[in-house]
């Protein structure tokens, strides 16, 4: 047999005294042959087994080596080099099939291939193990498949082909998730990275003053770090005073006061470090040596806690109070009229009145009571406002002649609105200016805010400077104590059928709003019984009753759903015939005079428009009228642009210096800057 033959090759190659004269790389190989051999019969090894030589050079061996052995075995070849291996081949050319050329015509294959390409096809795939020679390298008679078949528990561990691929498809999943990984991992990074540009872009550089704290060259100190050591110098000095004062050091006490008072003159008014006096740094240096004494002599953690923390309190009543009183001059600044209005209502008066009885009419006043016309109420006394309402829906009008303007003003402004529209008469259109003071009928018998307006309550709340409940104290609320509601101007609108008795249908404007398209559709919408046509205005938790209406009041929780949805004022189509119907200024009256102690809802209209007209109200199209353009600096442009009406409610009026620049245009495009009347008074874009 080859392995005898192998052995007593060995034994041939001993020396007389019995020692190992074999060259060194005979004796690599065999150690070489011995590991491969050990591998191979490892499998017999584990399971006990029997192991013989035709089993051992049976293709059996074969099936039963491991992936990892196969793979070992390719790769014996490039342990050698080219000298070693031709020292090897001259060496072992008698071992037959364990020769060196044999491994090289079995090409080193991982199974150390003892038979031929047909033993192996019986247990291997043949893409795996199939030999590139099929010759037989030793012929033998190989023991048939009944002499070698093992019994179930001495069966070597073997890997079949199904084994294989299953291991194969699991490596494969492996790959493609940790590829999976590795992208999604890549996809986190940029997404981060993206995410950390957007913040910086929103970082304003110019205010952060240090752009690197190791470059000194660049470094910008705080302008006001002096100004504020200086004031926080003057917080702890009133702190030590007061101790002082209570633990009994007059002396101590005086230098305190005196180095404030040395402070206040340095600091006064400044605001940054520049405006400082030159003598500032010394005041510092001396208050800081008075300040140490002190805190030798007077600090007791808990009374400097306590006292700052009063002084903190006393602060925050300053800061309440002052915000209180700026809230009122923001009211008082929105409600005044600027002086170019004001010179230009003086002007037009004093001009109407010169005029002659017979120039003071208006044409077509055969129209003024013309149900099938298309009739506005407007009522204001701001001349130039009012101008721009009738003057930007004239330009907008499809047909000017069928609109019919009722202008409604106070004595005061009544030939100044006269005036204008004599000099300014718009187009085809009728014009009917109206003074309130000269409806005998409305009167403090028959208007409960008249008769209200008129009690010594309402009087104190709004005149008395020292009341509790006065302004200047700041109460909440303010903008509910508005001048305008002392007018009854903003509370015609709830008697249009008596203005108007004869008229079907009548469009209500408010004066600081700006037609942009043709309204005489709003004649044609079906107000399915109702009486009011407006755009609501509720979102998802504001502008609805709760926000309103006093619903702890039980006449108010009983009667109405506190998340019904509000809607606006300023542009609503009136169905005056069912006005009448429903008894609406009726409804109103009764409403009113059970708010005379402001219980139900704060002075206003809406509130009480929104009572009067509960269920009576038709939802109009939002593209209708659109609000917001004088508090809200993020109206959509394209929302602007496609209304029919924008308004500018809110304290930001167009006609004022509040007003927010990007919103103007809107309305002064229908001002003509250059008429005399408006360069005399100066009024400008």
């Amino acid at each position: 047999m080859p392995l005898k033959r192998g052995l007593s090759a060995s034994r041939n190659n001993r020396g007389p005294a019995g020692g190992s004269r074999l060259p060194i790389t005979l004796a690599l190989f065999f150690f070489l042959f011995l590991v491969a051999l050990m591998f191979s019969v490892g499998p017999w090894l584990r399971t006990g087994a029997p192991i013989d030589e035709a089993s051992l050079l049976s293709g059996s061996i074969n099936q039963d080596l491991d992936w990892r052995e196969r793979l070992a075995l390719q790769h014996v070849r490039s342990l050698f080099t080219k000298d070693v291996i031709d020292v090897i081949t001259a060496n072992t050319a008698d071992l037959g099939p364990f020769s060196l050329d044999a491994f090289r015509r079995s090409n080193l294959s991982a199974s150390w291939k003892l038979v031929g390409a047909e033993a192996s096809a019986d247990h291997l795939s043949s893409s795996e193990l199939k030999p590139k020679q099929s010759a037989t390298i030793v012929k033998q008679e190989v023991p048939t498949k009944k002499d070698t078949k093992l019994s179930d528990d001495q069966a070597p561990f073997v890997e079949s082909p199904e084994k294989f691929a299953r291991r194969q498809l699991r490596e494969k999943r492996r790959e493609k998730r940790a590829a999976e990984l590795m992208r999604q991992g890549d996809e986190t990074t940029i997404k981060f990275e993206n995410a950390a540009i957007e913040r910086s872009k929103s970082v304003d550089s110019a205010v952060l003053g240090k752009y690197n704290i190791w470059r000194k060259e660049i470094e910008t100190e705080n302008v006001d770090s002096t100004v504020r050591l200086i004031r926080d110098q003057m917080i702890m000095a009133r702190v030590y005073i007061s101790i002082a004062k209570m633990k009994n050091k007059p002396g101590l006490q005086q230098e305190l006061q005196t180095r404030l008072k040395e402070s206040q003159r340095v600091v006064g008014d400044a605001t940054a470090d520049s405006e400082l006096h030159q003598s500032a740094p010394e005041k510092i240096k001396a208050m800081g040596q008075v300040l140490s004494k002190s805190r030798e002599q007077l600090y007791d953690c808990k009374i400097v806690t306590g006292k700052l923390r009063a002084m903190l309190q006393t602060a925050d009543e300053q800061v309440r109070s002052l915000k209180k009183q700026s809230t009122f001059l923001s009211q008082l600044a929105a409600k005044t009229v600027p002086n170019g209005i004001h010179c230009l209502s003086m002007r037009l008066t004093i001009d109407y009145y010169l005029l002659p009885l017979e120039k003071r009419k208006f044409p077509h006043s055969e129209n003024l009571e013309n149900p099938s016309l298309y009739h506005y109420a407007l009522f204001s006394d701001n001349v130039l406002a009012a101008s721009v309402v009738v003057n930007s829906t004239i330009v907008n009008a499809k047909d000017p002649s069928k609109h019919v303007f009722h202008l409604v003003t106070d004595k005061l402004n009544f030939g100044a609105m006269n005036m204008w529209f004599l000099l300014n008469p718009p187009g085809k259109a009728t014009i009917h200016v109206e003074n309130v003071d000269e409806f005998k009928w409305l009167n403090s018998s028959y208007c409960p805010v008249l008769r209200q307006l008129e009690s010594a309550a309402m009087k104190e709340y709004y005149f008395k400077a020292n009341h509790p409940t006065s302004l200047s104290s700041g109460a909440s609320n303010l903008k509910y104590r508005n001048p305008k509601y002392l007018s009854m101007l903003n509370h015609l609108r709830f008697y249009l059928p008596e203005v108007y008795p004869k008229l079907n249908k009548i469009l209500f404007l408010d004066d600081d709003i700006v037609v942009q398209k043709d309204l005489t559709g709003l004649w044609a919408v079906d107000l399915d019984g109702k009486v009011n046509g407006a755009v609501e205005t509720c979102g998802e938790s504001f502008h609805r009753f709760d926000k309103y209406l006093n619903f702890s009041n039980p006449h108010i929780a009983r009667n109405f759903d506190p998340n019904a949805c509000g809607w606006a004022y300023g542009m609503n189509i009136f169905d005056l015939e069912e006005w009448k119907r429903k008894d609406i200024t009726g409804i109103y009256h009764k409403w009113q005079n059970m708010n005379e102690d402001r219980v139900l809802w704060k002075l206003g209209t809406l509130p009480p428009g929104l009572i009067t007209f509960y269920g009576l109200t038709h939802p109009l199209e939002k593209s209708w009228h659109v609000l917001g353009l004088g508090y809200n600096p993020s109206v959509d442009k394209g929302e602007i642009d496609r209304a029919a009406v924008v308004h500018y409610n809110g304290n930001m009026k167009p006609w004022l210096e509040l007003a927010m620049t990007k919103y103007r245009p809107y309305w002064t495009k229908y001002i003509k800057y250059d008429h005399p009347y408006l360069r005399k008074c100066r009024l400008s874009e």
